[in-house]
């Protein structure tokens, strides 16, 4: 782990929300000393309840815990309808589609399109409370008014990432018996369309006799097909209803949507989460983590199929009364300048990415950043895995000019929003480590006896403690929700919430994911995290990008596998055997020895889904010489599974 400390810019912390560490250590003590207390206060002065709730935390049904119970509110109105007092003429969404075509929508127009598609839902097809609606959409403008309009009837949305397959919907569809969809024709990558009703046509060719009706957005004016009865266009429709709505008013605990984890190892789980508490900490890590302030224009680049951008493109920033930016195509289109391009246009002032677009833009564009202005730039973020030190330090260096905190943010769809991350104005940051629990999160690096860990020893991430914004349920499946992250980790008699993560914390209490338990590869005894060993890989001068999995060993009962994509390199760079070599001395200087490479395959590519997630699964299969039984039309490039194998194979 690495010791040198990077301290928050002394400008920055003057006007931070949570300025230094001592305010941060009081906070945090107060929840600790005073738990419903200090969740009683933010939800009292952060929420616009409708009725006030008469218990802060109910614990008698453990581990379904209900927050601010019988407190009546709209997250659609918590989002709009009281910011336009002050701010209806602000900024709420900054669109750039792929083409860069762009529109701006004021927080009055938000409201006014929201509540046209509110009604448009309620009236013509029928959706009232309880009602589920899934949406399989592009990132546009339409995709946040369909979500926020689910919400404002009380109806329950269930967002299905664009990329996935028709099977994955309907799997999807059947689990929450959708009343109906909502998706577009399609919409433009890479300066070209690409289809998603013809994916929703196939989805519902059996099994979803819950679906009524469909209603198509059309982005890109492809050819599709129309079926009588149960297709209607939006663009038809939506003209003719009332730009007013009233919003339903829903109990704290009733479901705000649903969101499914992936289906690839069995049954797609329903992660359900609730109205008051999600709201809440999406608002407050707004604020906390980000530090948005009022003149600020934030931008994360996640897709809102993921739990990242349904909090932290649509929720998080429109409770905050926040300007969000929405980005239809990829931050290396038409060339790996895009992003920064955006930046200097629009005077970003927060940027939230994952690790997989820092080094992909890195390996693509060293030095595009110098070609523009990253002056407005005030905090950078990360998420969905564990940064590797040189991806965080090219971002530190080149992209905030050595002068932005990076918030290496840890969270998950189940926790709603985050949970450890460094605070901008007041974390001292150790790179590539998630640093401290936000005040109020109890987390902890544990044995599975509940017992802490020693310093430098790696244990399982939990919490425990429920907090807010936690899920509530798995739609459907109570049973399975209990055995998924309350059946591994007991302490002092209790079953606690055990993230499915390692961890380690060292000396100064900081704590570092070292990725799924299930990345761990336990080589003779000895429990590795695939992600250290990575980071250790990435180091190599030559490599752009390496995954790591493990591969039966009848000695060692796990051998390790590392998938290696260089960089660009002149016709005098070495044999594979010799940079095998150099890549496991690179390791066993890191680490040591134990954790050497047995097998370092040179590949052109990883499998890597749109969002940028890689796909370790369909690596271990390669590895272990296995058929590809995981659905690889999600992939960004299919193909690129064919060229590994090929590398493998030889």
């Amino acid at each position: 782990m690495l010791k040198e400390i990077y301290y928050p810019d002394r400008d920055f912390a003057k006007q931070a929300r949570i300025k230094n560490m001592c305010e941060y250590r009081d906070l945090a003590g107060w929840a600790k000393e005073d738990y419903e207390g200090f969740w009683d206060h933010w939800a009292k002065e952060k929420i616009d309840w409708f009725a006030p709730y008469e218990k802060v935390l109910d614990e008698s049904d453990a581990p379904f815990y209900k927050w601010f119970v019988g407190g009546k509110l709209n997250v659609s109105h918590q989002c709009l309808d009281r910011h336009l007092d002050q701010r209806k003429n602000k900024a709420a969404i900054i669109f750039e589609g792929d083409r860069g075509d762009k529109q701006v929508i004021t927080y009055l127009e938000l409201y006014r399109n929201v509540n046209r598609f509110a009604n448009l839902l309620r009236n013509e097809f029928g959706v009232k409370k309880g009602d589920r609606v899934v949406l399989y959409m592009p990132m546009i403008p339409e995709a946040a008014y369909a979500m926020l309009a689910c919400a404002r009837i009380g109806a329950i949305h269930s967002v299905v990432f664009g990329g996935f397959s028709a099977e994955a919907l309907r799997d999807r569809i059947i689990d929450a018996q959708a009343k109906v969809i909502i998706t577009a024709d399609g919409a433009f990558r890479k300066d070209k369309p690409y289809m998603l009703k013809p994916v929703v046509d196939t989805a519902l060719e059996e099994g979803c006799d819950s679906v009524e009706k469909v209603l198509v957005v059309q982005r890109n004016f492809e050819d599709i097909v129309w079926i009588g009865g149960r297709d209607y266009s939006y663009n038809e429709l939506i003209g003719q209803q009332s730009d007013t709505c009233e919003p339903e008013v829903m109990d704290s605990e009733d479901p705000l949507f649903l969101l499914y984890t992936s289906g690839s190892t069995g049954k797609p789980k329903g992660v359900q989460h609730a109205q008051a508490g999600y709201i809440l900490w999406a608002q407050m890590t707004m604020e906390w983590v980000f530090d948005v302030k009022e003149n600020d224009t934030y931008w994360c680049t996640a897709d809102i199929g993921w739990i990242t951008g349904h909090t932290y493109i649509v929720y998080g920033p429109l409770a905050a009364g926040a300007t969000t930016v929405m980005f239809e195509g990829v931050p290396t289109y038409p060339d790996a300048g895009r992003a920064w391009k955006m930046v200097q246009e629009y005077r970003i002032n927060q940027f939230y990415t994952a690790p997989t677009a820092i080094r992909v833009l890195h390996k693509l564009g060293e030095h595009e950043p110098e070609k523009y202005d990253l002056s407005s730039l005030k905090v950078l973020g990360t998420v969905g895995e564990p940064i590797d030190p040189p991806a965080w330090k090219w971002y530190y260096e080149a992209i905030g000019g050595g002068r932005c905190t990076i918030v290496d943010t840890w969270w998950q769809t189940e926790t709603g929003g985050h949970m450890i991350s460094p605070l901008p104005g007041a974390t001292p940051v150790k790179p590539a480590c998630a640093t401290f629990p936000l005040p109020g999160i109890m987390a902890e690096v544990l044995e599975r006896d509940g017992t802490p860990v020693e310093p430098g020893e790696q244990g399982l991430l939990c919490i425990t403690k429920p907090w807010p914004s936690m899920i509530r349920t798995i739609w459907g499946d109570p049973e399975r929700f209990k055995k998924s992250y309350f059946g591994d980790v007991v302490k002092e008699g209790k079953p606690v919430y055990f993230s499915g993560d390692g961890a380690v914390i060292d000396e100064d209490g900081y704590i570092t994911i070292t990725g799924r338990v299930d990345d761990v590869i336990n080589v003779s005894g000895h429990r590795l995290g695939t992600a250290e060993i990575e980071a250790a890989i990435k180091k190599h001068p030559h490599v752009a990008e390496v995954a790591v999995v493990g591969k039966p060993d009848d000695l060692k009962g796990e051998s390790i596998f590392a998938f290696v994509v260089l960089k660009e390199v002149d016709d005098s760079f070495g044999e594979e055997a010799e940079l095998a070599k150099e890549i496991n001395e690179v390791i066993a200087q890191e680490i040591g020895n134990i954790a050497k490479a047995d097998t370092i395959k040179v590949v052109p590519g990883l499998p890597k889904t749109r969002s940028g997630k890689i796909m370790r699964r369909i690596l271990r299969s390669i590895a272990k010489g296995e058929e590809i039984k995981q659905d690889i039309s999600t992939l960004e490039d299919p193909s690129i599974v064919a060229q590994i194998q090929t590398c493998v194979i030889g």
